[in-house]
């Protein structure tokens, strides 16, 4: 008899492009291709959010799934060849893994990584819970394409992850579950946010794509360190560098100080300034500069504000100091990205 508590679906081809195929079929889903990027909306009767995808010539590709489902949902990736090494990062809800043929499965927290190849052909399965709503993402390197690049041998990768790569037919099953971070989790909104189109956004995914795959490498040879801070730091104290992050985010105009910002949190100012400093190599405040100088920036290109308005927007009252640090970030004083500006709306006109 049929389980209605859950849905499974058969994945049974490669690459990316051809698994987002499989799933798209198994909900009776329309695949829409954007330049490569394809997508899928989650139809209603079984969920809600999407799942996209894109594979590259490279050998590597990433599907990212961002769904909140009506019942519990099982993939399982099963196909009769050397399956891709994956790198799995969730940084919403959370995932269960398990290889097809163990009944062990592996729970991958929010901001949370593993770093799994199968044996042979043996396969993989992904777990989704009902009412849970999950963003995670998966790089899928097909190893045999991926050795054609100038890989330099792996250099100076890690021993463990170096045989990993090396290994293009699964002779050794590797499983590794990695400590909290908020890196890859931030650039999982950079990839959601931007609005490139065509053939930009094609040049975009590819390099995020091996951007979360160097920020995945070096998290994994963090860990190895087992006197390195993320020992010490535990999924909570990340939760508050995040919330404290997006805080600062939501409102520029303001400056808070770290002790306000600790209290909020819920914890004490040496441990949020610790967490700044392993997760953005920034303390608070400079973290601070940084998001309001972005901001800034993006207004100088884009707003009709002035550089008087845009200093006091971004909770600044002094324009030399604003002039100061912006040049001393971006090597450019406000003026340059001002004239900018003026220049393409005098272009506009005239074109107009």
């Amino acid at each position: 008899m049929q389980d209605l508590t859950k849905m499974r679906i058969d994945v049974k081809t490669l690459p990316v492009n051809e698994v987002l195929e499989d799933i798209a079929q198994s909900f009776g889903a329309e695949l829409v291709n954007n330049s490569g990027e394809l997508s899928i909306e989650i139809p209603s009767e079984y969920g809600e959010g999407y799942i996209r995808g894109c594979s590259f010539d490279s050998g590597i590709g990433y599907i990212t799934y961002y769904c909140q489902f009506y019942q519990d949902v099982e993939l399982h990736f099963s196909i009769s060849t050397v399956h891709p090494l994956k790198f799995i990062f969730c940084s919403e809800g959370y995932v269960g893994h398990c290889f097809s043929s163990h009944d062990k499965v592996h729970k991958i927290n929010t901001y949370q990584n593993i770093v799994v190849s199968s044996h042979g052909y043996e396969g993989h399965v992904l777990y989704f819970k009902k009412d849970i709503l999950t963003h995670v993402s998966s790089l899928e390197i097909i190893r045999s394409i991926f050795a054609h690049r100038s890989n330099y041998d792996f250099k100076d990768l890690d021993p463990n992850l170096k045989e990993v790569f090396k290994d293009a037919v699964s002779e050794k099953q590797f499983f590794y579950q990695g400590n909290y971070s908020i890196k890859a989790a931030d650039l999982m909104d950079d990839i959601n946010n931007k609005d490139y189109t065509g053939f930009l956004r094609n040049l975009y995914l590819e390099g995020k794509a091996f951007e979360m795959l160097v920020i995945q490498i070096a998290q994994y040879e963090d860990d190895a360190n087992g006197e390195n801070l993320p020992q010490i730091l535990r999924r909570s104290d990340i939760e508050k560098v995040d919330h404290v992050a997006k805080k600062i985010q939501a409102d520029i105009s303001t400056n808070p100080t770290v002790e306000a910002l600790a209290k909020e949190a819920g914890t004490n100012v040496n441990k949020l300034q610790e967490g700044f400093k392993h997760v953005y190599n920034l303390t608070v405040n400079k973290y601070m500069q940084h998001v309001k100088l972005e901001a800034a920036k993006e207004m100088l290109i884009d707003s009709d504000k002035n550089i008087s308005e845009i200093v006091t927007s971004i909770g600044l009252n002094n324009r030399s100091y604003f002039s100061k640090i912006f040049k001393e970030k971006y090597g450019v004083s406000p003026k340059y990205f001002l004239k900018t500006r003026k220049n393409k709306e005098e272009e506009e006109e005239i074109d107009g």
